[in-house]
């Protein structure tokens, strides 16, 4: 396995890491998250549930969602919802 697949493969796992403990707080509300992919520090999650059609869907990704993510994983550097 080259470097680079290893490292990425180890991003993708710190990322899931923090939706894992993310994910209580959102099913409790009737929602969900999902990874999508991870890519050139761009997470792709897709919401569920309550979440789709929300108010509050992008307040939660960009306040709630993304800070954690960057604080725990750096080398991302945004964090976008993609569409069923």
């Amino acid at each position: 396995m080259s470097e680079a697949v290893s490292q990425g493969s180890d991003v993708r796992a710190r990322v899931e890491r923090v939706l894992e403990a993310i994910r209580p707080y959102i099913q409790a509300d009737g929602g969900d998250i999902e990874l999508v992919d991870v890519s050139d520090g761009v997470v792709q999650i897709r919401l569920a549930g309550a979440c789709v059609g929300c108010m509050y869907s992008m307040m939660t990704l960009q306040a709630g969602v993304e800070r954690m993510i960057r604080e725990e994983v750096p080398e991302i550097q945004a964090v976008e919802a993609v569409p069923f």
